[in-house]
């Protein structure tokens, strides 16, 4: 069987006392299961750290982190998930079909407020090493785990989904982990049950879960029917599920009865992103640094052919926002990666890879990991500015301070966030205050751009409702507060 044959290279299976033999694995087994929890533990304080500080320094913003605590506080209340910032009544079932939060509505009855998300985002990314550090212990050694863990912890895909508020996607992270790890060690049923709920945090990822349905099917072989028959049921699963939440749940939802992304990718655009791909300086960009704090070596492993699912309604679609690296969207690549990198080098060990060679690959993976970071949003835990709180941000929660709990406000996008724990928030800019009538207006026009308008129009939206019936209440440092009359 597989999974003999991943034992079989460790050091212990080559003793020749029975008692002895089964000592060591039993002390092996404990180990790795420190080494995982211990990384876990560790990237869990740095992430939230990170995630923490940043929206103490007026860092977040309500598109997104506003609108997900909204949405996961409305679960927390027996309610369907509703932003107000997106819109009055906006289902964000109909934005992404993305249940799952309701298992963080729980976490709302011990805090309320949008750092549990942030909180809660850290925990479920730095789980995800948890599985790919005990394989790599058990199969490789705690060296090789150590360079995985650090591979995995430190990479950008996952310091910019820290970085860039909350979303969805952390939900994924493990479960993928802990699926790509079962198949690896040819867990078959294991791996397919643990990819089933990534239906229920996107609807793009039925087809990573239709990915790996397929994968399972070529893993089972001829001789094995009831797994094969398993993997093309998973196959089916996924697009199913993928093609239901896209064109039937979502516009069920949406409020104007449309799905507002599966009209970013047409044919003609698709074929021309297609064509032009290899010379997207951008998108080459991006799975360079993805493949390089694994020495590349995840190329050897069939496992890596699971990004191409995320990447190519990424590569394919007409939006330049989700061709880099700069957000949330490599988060769920990540442990693909990871995993990719594991199996190829138990693969290469299992083909007779001398020891040079392999603490070459880990040194070249630790030497890619750091130099990456002088790039990466863990750099800037070692700035003074974020531990430091500016003039400007002082002078903000002094003006925010102000707005009483309960009220309604239309607020700025970089100020929403700071609010949604506490007051009824829309986003001054979308929605007109004519139509929500807030009780305040808080805007901070200090900002050159903030979506949805540049620092000129906020301004002029703001003298805009000075004539609608608000009157200034406070102002400091380019952060304006209006109440209503």
């Amino acid at each position: 069987m597989a999974h003999h044959t991943l034992l079989a290279d460790r050091p212990e299976h080559h003793t020749g006392h029975p008692l002895a033999h089964r000592g060591r694995v039993v002390h092996s087994f404990g180990g790795a299961h420190r080494l995982g929890w211990g990384s876990a533990l560790v990237l869990a304080a740095i992430f939230a750290t990170l995630a923490l500080q940043r929206h103490a320094q007026l860092l977040t913003t309500g598109y997104d982190l506003g609108i997900f605590d909204q949405g996961v506080r409305a679960y927390s209340e027996g309610k369907l998930p509703s932003s107000l910032l997106k819109g009055i009544d906006y289902s964000l079932l109909g934005d992404h079909f993305s249940p799952i939060l309701a298992t963080l509505a729980p976490l709302y009855l011990v805090f309320n407020g949008p750092q549990v998300l942030l909180v809660a985002q850290a925990v479920l990314i730095a789980v995800g090493v948890v599985p790919l550090t005990i394989w790599a212990a058990r199969s490789l050694g705690p060296k090789t785990a150590i360079v995985v863990a650090i591979s995995y912890g430190l990479a950008g895909g996952l310091a910019h989904a820290v970085a860039f508020d909350f979303h969805e996607i952390a939900c994924a992270v493990p479960l993928l982990s802990f699926s790509l790890t079962a198949l690896g060690n040819r867990r078959l049923r294991a791996a397919a049950l643990w990819a089933a709920p990534l239906v229920l945090v996107k609807e793009d990822l039925g087809l990573t879960v239709a990915a790996i349905g397929a994968l399972i099917a070529v893993l089972a072989g001829r001789f094995n029917r009831p797994v094969r028959r398993l993997g093309i049921a998973t196959v089916m699963f996924g697009l199913a599920a993928t093609a239901i939440e896209s064109y039937a749940l979502i516009p069920l939802f949406n409020p104007g009865g449309q799905n507002s992304y599966t009209g970013q990718i047409g044919l003609d655009g698709a074929m021309y992103q297609l064509m032009t791909l290899m010379f997207n300086n951008l998108k080459v960009e991006t799975v360079i640094l993805l493949l390089l704090p694994t020495a590349f070596i995840a190329l050897r492993s069939p496992i890596v052919l699971l990004v191409i699912p995320t990447l190519a309604w990424r590569f394919l679609s007409d939006n330049p926002g989700y061709w880099g690296n700069a957000f949330h969207y490599d988060a769920v690549l990540v442990p693909i990666v990871s995993a990719a990198f594991v199996d190829a080098l138990v693969r290469l060990r299992r083909r007779g890879w001398g020891s040079a060679r392999h603490r070459l690959v880990l040194l070249v993976s630790l030497v890619s990991t750091t130099a990456l970071l002088t790039a990466s949003p863990l750099a800037q835990l070692f700035s003074p500015a974020l531990w430091q709180p500016s003039e400007h941000v002082t002078a903000a929660r002094s003006v925010l301070a102000k707005i009483p709990d309960g009220a309604s406000v239309a607020a700025s996008n970089s100020l929403a966030a700071q609010l949604t724990g506490r007051a009824e928030v829309s986003l001054f800019g979308i929605l007109p205050i004519e139509t929500s009538r807030p009780e305040f207006i808080v805007a901070d026009t200090s900002i050159p751009h903030q979506f949805p308008l540049d620092s000129g129009a906020l301004a002029r939206l703001v003298d805009s409702a000075e004539g609608s019936g608000y009157r200034m209440v406070d102002a400091a440092d380019g952060v304006v507060l209006l109440a209503r009359q």
